[in-house]
């Protein structure tokens, strides 16, 4: 599905959780020659695995507003999302009664920044964090936008960028192949990750497992690619593996943290298991030829969203093993529960334990009654 024929191709796009357990997409649409450039919410069916022919909303972006949308950042609670254009960061509001997009209250600390390369919230809701194409990294508390870090010549071109898990770390990395770990908490850098010089480390994302404190980059080093794993702990390369071998253009992590998703300059796709670094998923010429701009999981079911310059976005379902549903899980629950009740009943009928007597009157080996009122001589004597 690549979207109606009057709005221009699609530039960006981002999974929104809706009320009633609804998945949507909020998508930005370059201008073309009978539309300016517009926002679209879009709802996802998980049967046919297709978004909305029709979108259940669509905001028209003013010349003022900066022109095409280049990039978003949905805020956990699902109700309102900050796009950036040339010019900074715009918010904008979701009204589900009504289904509109509505530009929220201007913000001049990211209204007029210049492009933002990368942007994201926090998984806690309370960080906001954009990194510049000047190189100038800005994280702010949200909704408050009071700066818990600034810093102007943080690189020389932002290339990538995550938050951790806990809130408390942000990766980065450049254009030049440098990559940097800042201490959100104590708006301040805290080590560069160390790299040969021949190396560059391009992609990042933090693990979100939440067991496993682990951070994934995609290492270029001359023609040979490989996906390494830093250990969060000491900020050490604990191990590499070499998966697609092509140049990686955008790197993504499934929300339940069990899956990378890669996306090469040549438009192939690919999925991989992270307990085992092992591909799960391929799809070749996925954006024939075109660099993919953004992959993102789906937050539900294993579909994932994908965009290039040239083809605009595709959905596509993954060849994985899919999420177990909340009513098969009850359902394993209560069998197990069962299960130990037919074993305890069989163990306690077979059982010559103490404690498996019969009951009522005519119990064998039952000592009559006079053994207890009856004086009885004793073998022992007295005491």
């Amino acid at each position: 599905m690549e979207g109606d024929d009057t709005a221009g191709p699609a530039t960006c796009a981002a999974w929104i959780r809706g009320p009633d357990k609804r998945l949507l997409v909020v998508m930005g649409r370059a201008r073309n020659r009978s539309c300016p450039p517009v926002i679209d919410i879009l709802e996802f069916d998980a049967e046919t695995a297709s978004l909305s022919s029709d979108p259940l909303a669509r905001l028209v972006i003013g010349d003022e507003e900066g022109g095409d949308p280049l990039g978003f950042a949905v805020h956990p609670s699902g109700d309102e999302f900050v796009c950036s254009t040339v010019s900074g960061c715009r918010l904008y509001d979701l009204d589900y009664h009504n289904w509109s997009i509505k530009m929220a209250k201007d913000l001049p600390a990211i209204q007029s920044i210049g492009t933002q390369k990368c942007l994201a919230f926090s998984t806690d809701g309370l960080k906001f964090a954009v990194g510049g194409e000047d190189g100038h990294l800005r994280i702010f508390h949200w909704p408050t936008l009071n700066l818990l870090l600034d810093e102007p010549k943080a690189h020389k071109s932002f290339r990538d960028m995550d938050i951790s898990l806990d809130s408390e770390f942000l990766v980065s990395t450049s254009t030049d192949g440098a990559a940097r770990i800042w201490k959100i908490t104590e708006g301040a850098p805290l080590v560069s990750l160390t790299r040969t010089a021949d190396e560059k480390i391009e992609c990042c994302r933090f693990s979100r497992d939440g067991t496993k404190p682990f951070l994934f980059c995609t290492v270029q080093k001359g023609s040979k690619v490989v996906t390494t794993v830093w250990d969060m702990s000491t900020w050490n390369r604990i191990g590499y593996k070499k998966l697609i071998g092509k140049p990686i253009s955008v790197l993504s992590i499934s929300l339940d943290g069990k899956y990378l998703g890669l996306g090469t300059k040549d438009g192939d796709m690919c999925v991989v298991e992270v307990k085992t670094m092992s591909i799960s998923h391929l799809s070749k010429k996925l954006h024939l030829g075109t660099p993919i701009t953004l992959l993102e999981f789906a937050p539900k079911g294993r579909v994932v969203i994908s965009t290039s310059t040239q083809w605009g976005f595709k959905l596509t379902k993954l060849n994985v093993p899919a999420d177990w549903k909340e009513w098969q899980i009850y359902l394993v629950l209560v069998g197990l529960f069962l299960a130990s009740l037919v074993l305890f009943y069989i163990f306690y009928e077979t059982s010559d334990s103490f404690w498996n007597f019969p009951l009522g009157k005519n119990q064998p080996g039952r000592f009559p009654t006079a053994a207890f009122t009856d004086p009885q001589p004793s073998e022992d004597g007295p005491w």
